[in-house]
C-alpha cells in the first residue's frame, strides 16, 4: 500500500497538469515541396495507382517517401490549381484558387488590393508560430510603401536560395550580377547562369562575356549538358533549359543538399546564431511551435543529379512515351502552342534516354534529402516531446518527358497536374499510418489543413476566404467527396481553365488575352468552337490523346462541363487585378453572376 502524502498529491497534480499542457500544445509543422516532380517518380504512388513499383517509363526509386507513405496518410488523387510554378504556389500559400486570388501566372502582385488576405506563414505567425523557410519559395508577393512596391518577406526566417548561390553554396545558379571579377559593372547582367566547381570557382554560362569566352562550351563538355532545342534549331551551349547533365558537386553539396543542411542547422542551433554563407540566422526557439517550409528545386531544370546517382540510373533503359503527330490534329491550339515551343520528339534516342535517366536520378537523389529533412524534424520534435506534422507535396505540378511529344509543364493534362500529398503526424487519429484517401483533394486544401492543425477555427468568418478543405476531415470522411477538381492558369499557353472528374477532363480558353478586367464574360458569349475546347475520356483514354470536345456523341457531356466550369471560374467570385508592371496596382475587377456554383457537385449521367 502506497501512502498518500501531501507532496505526493502535489507531484501527481503537477504531472497531470504538465500532461494536460502537453496535450494542448500546437504541433510543429514541416511543409516539404518539390518542384516539377511527376508523381510516377515515387514507387509508392505507382503501387497505389497502377499496382507496379516502377513508372510506366521504367525504373524509379523513392525509399524515403515510401516510408512517409507507410507512416502517414496519402491523398493520392490530389491535383494542382495551376500548372506553372508561381500561380500554383500562390494557390497553396493563400488557400485560394487563381480566380479568387487574382494570381494567374508569373506576375508579381501585392497584398494591398482590397480582396487580399494574409498568406499561410503570416497566419501561422498570428497563431503563435515561429516561421522559417529555406530554399525556393516562388511566391511573388510585394507590399506597397510610400507609393512603391517593395519586398514583403512572409517568413520570419528566410534562407533564400539566390543568396546561397551567390555565396557559392550550390552547384548551379541564375541571378542578376552587378559586379564580376571584383569589379562593379556599368549595367547589371540579367539572368546569368553559372556553375560552381567543388573548389568554389564560378563558370559563367554566357559567351557574351568577353573575359569568360568559351566557359559555356567548356561547362557543356565537363558536365555533359543537354539543353532543350527545337527541331531545325542549332544547339546552344548557353540558351535553352538544361534537361540533362551531371552536377558539378557531390551529393549533399548541391543546391538542394544545402537546403537540407541549413534546415538541420536551424533545428540544431537552438537560440544560437549560425552562418549560412555570408549571412547569419538565429536557430529555433524550443519554447514556441515552429512552422518550417523547405522548398526543394529538384527535379526542376537544370536536371543535374550527382555523379553517383547518374551512373546508377544510366544502367537502366527507359520506355520513351510514344508520340504520333496525328494527335496534333485534334489538339486545342493553346496546348499545341506549348507542344511546339518545347517539342522533344525530334531528339535522338540517346538524348531521350539521358533526359529520362537524369530526371529520375535527380528525383532519387532528392528523395534522400526529403528523408534527411523529415528525420531531422521528427528528431527535433521528439527531443522536446512536442507533437509534429509533416506535409509532403510531390511537385508544385508535373513534368512531361516526351509525353504528347514535349517536355516542360503548363498544360491541363494529367501528367502536368496530378500531384499526390502525404501527411505524416504524431496524431495518428487525424492521419492514420498507411491510409490511402482516394477522394479528390486540391492544393488549396494545404493552407486550411495546416491552419486547422495549428488551432485555427477555419469555420470562423476570419477564414471564410479559404477555398480549400481540411484534409483531416476528408480523411475521416466527415466531408462529402468532391465530384471534381478545378483550376485555371494563364502562363505560357494563355488563359485556360480545366474541370476534372473521375471519368472526364474538360478544358477551355477563358479569355481572348491576358488584359485584366477586359472581356470577363468573353467565354459566355463565345461560340463553342471559339473556346478551343478539349474533352478527354480518362477511363478509355488515360493518356488524354483523343480530343472528344467536338464529337457529336460527347457534345452533351462537353456542354454540361463547359457550363459548370464557366459558372465556377468566371461567375462565382472571380477576381482580376491590374497588378501593373511594377506590382503596385490595386484596381480589382469582380465577376459574380453565378454565386455558389462551386459546390463540388457535378452529375454527368
Amino acid at each position: 500500500m502506497i501512502a498518500k502524502t501531501t507532496s505526493g498529491v502535489l507531484l501527481l497534480a503537477a504531472l497531470l497538469f504538465s500532461t494536460a499542457v502537453f496535450a494542448q500544445k500546437k504541433p510543429n509543422v514541416l511543409w516539404v515541396l518539390t518542384d516539377d516532380q511527376r508523381y510516377d517518380a515515387v514507387r509508392a504512388f505507382n503501387q497505389i495507382l497502377h499496382g507496379r513499383d516502377s513508372s510506366e517509363l521504367g525504373y524509379v526509386e523513392s525509399p524515403r517517401v515510401d516510408e512517409l507513405v507507410a507512416k502517414g496518410t496519402t491523398f493520392i488523387n490530389t491535383y494542382c490549381q495551376a500548372t506553372g510554378c508561381a500561380p500554383s504556389r500562390a494557390s497553396m500559400m493563400y488557400g485560394r484558387y487563381p480566380f479568387r486570388s487574382g494570381v494567374y501566372e508569373f506576375e508579381y502582385h501585392n497584398n494591398n488590393a482590397e480582396h487580399c488576405k494574409p498568406s499561410l506563414p503570416e497566419q501561422m505567425a498570428e497563431l503563435g508560430y515561429q516561421t522559417m523557410h529555406v530554399g525556393k519559395l516562388g511566391f511573388r508577393i510585394k507590399t506597397i510603401k510610400d507609393g512603391r512596391a517593395v519586398a514583403h518577406p512572409v517568413f520570419q526566417t528566410d534562407i533564400g536560395f539566390k543568396k546561397l548561390g551567390k555565396d557559392g553554396l550550390t552547384d548551379w545558379g541564375k541571378d542578376w550580377f552587378y559586379e564580376m571579377d571584383g569589379k562593379k559593372l556599368a549595367a547589371p547582367i540579367k539572368n546569368l547562369e553559372y556553375i560552381v566547381s567543388p573548389e568554389g570557382e564560378f563558370s559563367y554560362l554566357s559567351d557574351e562575356l568577353e573575359q569568360h569566352k568559351g566557359a559555356a562550351e567548356k561547362a557543356t563538355e565537363d558536365y555533359d549538358l543537354l539543353r532543350h532545342y527545337n527541331e531545325g534549331q542549332a544547339k546552344s551551349a548557353s540558351k535553352g533549359m538544361i534537361i540533362s547533365g551531371v552536377s558539378s558537386q557531390p551529393a549533399g553539396k548541391t543546391r538542394d543538399g544545402y537546403y537540407t543542411h541549413f534546415l538541420s542547422e536551424y533545428l540544431k542551433q537552438e537560440n544560437t546564431e549560425f552562418s549560412a554563407g555570408s549571412r547569419s540566422f538565429k536557430g529555433v526557439d524550443p519554447t514556441q511551435p515552429v512552422f518550417a517550409h523547405i522548398g526543394f528545386d529538384f527535379p526542376h531544370t537544370p536536371v543535374l543529379p550527382p555523379a553517383n546517382y547518374r551512373a546508377r540510373f544510366q544502367q537502366h533503359t527507359y520506355q520513351v512515351p510514344a508520340f504520333d503527330a496525328k494527335e496534333l490534329e485534334g489538339m486545342p491550339q493553346q496546348l499545341q502552342k506549348q507542344i511546339k515551343a518545347k517539342s522533344s520528339d525530334h531528339f535522338s534516342d540517346e538524348e531521350k534516354q539521358k533526359m529520362i535517366q537524369d530526371y529520375y536520378a535527380f528525383c532519387a537523389y532528392g528523395d534522400q534529402l526529403v528523408g534527411q529533412a523529415t528525420d531531422d524534424f521528427i528528431a527535433y520534435s521528439e527531443k522536446h516531446q512536442q507533437p509534429w506534422m509533416i506535409v509532403y507535396v510531390c511537385g508544385d505540378h508535373g513534368w512531361k518527358l516526351n509525353d504528347h511529344g514535349a517536355v516542360s509543364k503548363f498544360t491541363t493534362w494529367e501528367v502536368d497536374s496530378h500531384n499526390p500529398i502525404v501527411i505524416v503526424s504524431s496524431d495518428k487519429q487525424a492521419f492514420p499510418a498507411g491510409k490511402v484517401v482516394t477522394d479528390y483533394t486540391e492544393f488549396v486544401d494545404i493552407a486550411p489543413t495546416i491552419l486547422s492543425a495549428a488551432g485555427a477555427d477555419i469555420e470562423a468568418e476570419a477564414f471564410s476566404y479559404l477555398d480549400g478543405l481540411d484534409m483531416a476531415k476528408v480523411a475521416a470522411e466527415e466531408i462529402p467527396a468532391r465530384d471534381y477538381v478545378v483550376g485555371e492558369s494563364h502562363a505560357v499557353i494563355g488563359p485556360r481553365a480545366y474541370l476534372r472528374t473521375k471519368e472526364y477532363v474538360f478544358s477551355m480558353q477563358t479569355r481572348p488575352d491576358k488584359i485584366r478586367g477586359k472581356d470577363l464574360d468573353w467565354a459566355l458569349k463565345a461560340s463553342y468552337e471559339d473556346l478551343d475546347a478539349a474533352l478527354y475520356n480518362t477511363v478509355e483514354d488515360p493518356k488524354e490523346k483523343n480530343n472528344l470536345a467536338y464529337h457529336k456523341s460527347y457534345r452533351k457531356i462537353a456542354e454540361k462541363m463547359r457550363a459548370k466550369l464557366t459558372d465556377i471560374v468566371l461567375g462565382d467570385g472571380r477576381v482580376e487585378v491590374e497588378w501593373g508592371s511594377k506590382a503596385d496596382g490595386t484596381k480589382v475587377f469582380y465577376s459574380n453572376f453565378a454565386p455558389g456554383a462551386h459546390d463540388h457537385r457535378l452529375k454527368l449521367k
